[in-house]
């Protein structure tokens, strides 16, 4: 039993590839919303970006500044999280 292959249109590629570039949504919410997979969809972006390396609008400083912002707050929240699990494994085994 061999399942056959869906074949795409170009133009859905490609207008399925401007919809993750311009709409600010995930790949796997796009991907469901067209019925894909996010494999799939993921693929013929990271191809699109190699193909168009200067099609992607470049962040601003208030856009960077704010990503610096973000990976520092999850980098705290990261050490957090690891520092609750430690006490949490040191207190159950406290309690026994």
């Amino acid at each position: 039993m061999s399942e056959s292959r869906r074949r795409f249109s170009p133009e859905f590629r490609e207008e399925a590839v401007q919809e993750v570039l311009t709409s600010g949504r995930s790949v796997a919410e796009i991907a469901r919303s067209l019925g894909i997979n996010e494999g799939t969809l993921g693929n013929w972006a990271k191809q699109h970006r190699e193909k168009h390396p200067q099609a992607e609008v470049p962040l601003t400083v208030s856009e960077r500044a704010r990503l610096r912002e973000l990976e520092k707050e999850v980098q705290q929240l990261r050490a957090e999280a690891a520092f609750l699990g430690k006490a949490a494994a040191f207190f159950a085994t406290k309690s026994r």
